[in-house]
């Protein structure tokens, strides 16, 4: 049995640490942006107390580490700042491979004093939808791919990123998409990412070059969300890890150079039949049936609201523009890469929809809760589609909010979204949006130094 898998006890769990000789194990819980937080415990205490506490605003502040001052937000987290327990989940149990004593790392789910998991916490969100979806006797279906950048080392914020250099001796400086001579510059760093997903059993598939100089794209296979979404929790740690010690930098933003195509998260998604197994996407005649349909209904009738979930940062919208790769709205079509929500070419068993507006910069939890929310609906509420867009969607208006105050705007609108994802949720995650927006409007941009100094 391995820590990855589904059955894994806490006994088994014991057993697998036994066998790595784990000395020190990281008590991980990820907080709204995606960030590793908790403890570093030794083995013998991780296994003495099964779990730690820590306070519950530790999964409910911004990139910056700050909290609201006032407001709607202590309405949840409450004045006292309570504690929450942290409970491990055996089932994400890794090897942390690039440690020098024997580590393990290992996922924990936040719960309150009455044995409630915290419905704030991310992995409580996709948790939920999850449930909604068995619930109805569904089996939702994920398939993550992943582009990020490598960048030379930036100690400065006030400098450029530039693209790092390869064994040639030179950066790039052209478009290099499917290159495979661009891979190769960064074989030694490649080949330790592989080592390490392997080590970790990490799902990841193919390695390509996306356009941007410097820009990647990892697929991952298919599997459940939650597991899926704590894999790329996981790969994104690795990542990191692994470029420094090539003496770079991987980012995840999602538009980190000008003037190069942004970085998405794209999720194919697909629903099964719990009781006989098969693609409710399709029927028996290998048609798209109703349900194909409805659920593309739900992702063109909610994404808009839920935009600031998947695009949580100023610097999101960015990527958002005009034949850049990025969609601008949210019309869907078979084979078509200019829309938001894509249905690749398949087999009537593989049908699936491609959410295509998501960002790398997203919480991986909170992104594949928001995609399956809109879903959910669609199939709900048998939400029909738009008709399908069969030419160029770059020629269709925006249908996205274009920063991230208006995002906030609409996601706290849409009330369906709050019933689905939990008011409590909600209400934290703009809270701190909000803040974040704000701390972002006290800074001056170079922009406005370059044309308004002078001009107005």
């Amino acid at each position: 049995m391995t820590a990855t898998d589904k059955k894994m006890t806490f006994n088994d769990l014991e057993l697998w640490l036994n066998q790595n000789r784990v000395t020190e194990v990281e008590c991980l819980v990820p907080d709204l942006t995606g960030v590793a937080r908790g403890k570093i415990l030794p083995r013998e205490k991780f296994t003495e107390d099964r779990g730690m506490r820590l306070p519950q605003a530790i999964v409910a502040m911004g990139v910056t580490g700050e909290f609201p001052a006032s407001g709607p937000y202590y309405d949840v987290i409450e004045p006292t700042d309570r504690d929450m327990q942290l409970r491990p989940d055996p089932t994400t149990a890794r090897i942390v491979p690039w440690a020098t004593d024997p580590t393990a790392q290992v996922i924990h789910d936040c719960f309150d004093h009455d044995g409630k998991l915290v419905p704030f916490a991310p992995r409580s969100v996709l948790r939920h939808v999850c449930e909604l979806f068995d619930a109805e006797g569904l089996d939702p279906v994920v398939a993550p791919e992943l582009e990020f950048y490598l960048t030379a080392r930036n100690t400065d914020p006030n400098t450029l990123l530039k693209p790092p250099i390869g064994r040639s001796g030179r950066a790039e400086t052209s478009r290099q998409s499917y290159s495979i001579d661009a891979v190769n510059e960064f074989d030694p760093l490649f080949e330790e990412i592989y080592d390490y997903c392997d080590k970790m059993k990490l799902n990841v598939d193919t390695l390509i070059h996306e356009a941007g100089a410097g820009q990647m794209e990892i697929n991952f296979f298919h599997a459940h969300p939650l597991g899926l979404a704590d894999e790329v929790f996981f790969f994104k740690r690795t990542v990191r890890e692994s470029a420094l010690r090539h003496d770079m930098y991987a980012t995840f933003m999602a538009k980190p150079i000008a003037g190069e195509p942004g970085s998405a998260m794209h999720v194919h998604q697909s629903i099964l039949d719990k009781k006989t197994g098969k693609n409710i996407f399709s029927n028996a005649d290998g048609t798209p049936s109703e349900s194909f349909y409805h659920y593309i209904g739900g992702l063109q009738r909610y994404i808009p609201a839920a935009m600031v979930l998947v695009a949580p940062y100023v610097n999101s919208y960015r990527r958002l523009s005009r034949h850049t790769a990025a969609p601008i709205n949210i019309e869907w079509g078979h084979d078509n890469r200019t829309v938001g929500i894509r249905s690749p070419i398949s087999s009537p068993e593989a049908r699936r929809v491609e959410n295509r507006v998501i960002g790398a910069d997203a919480n991986p939890y909170v992104a594949m809760a928001m995609t399956l929310a809109c879903g959910y609906l669609g199939l709900k509420n048998k939400i029909k589609p738009k008709p399908e867009m069969k030419g160029d969607a770059y020629l269709s208006p925006y249908s996205l909010p274009r920063s991230l105050g208006e995002a906030l705007d609409w996601l706290r609108r849409e009330t369906d979204l709050h019933d689905v994802l939990g008011k409590e949720f909600i209400t934290i995650y703009t809270e701190i949006k909000e803040l974040e927006f704000d701390e972002f409007m006290k800074v001056i941009s170079p922009w406005e130094r370059e044309h308004l100094l002078l001009h107005v």
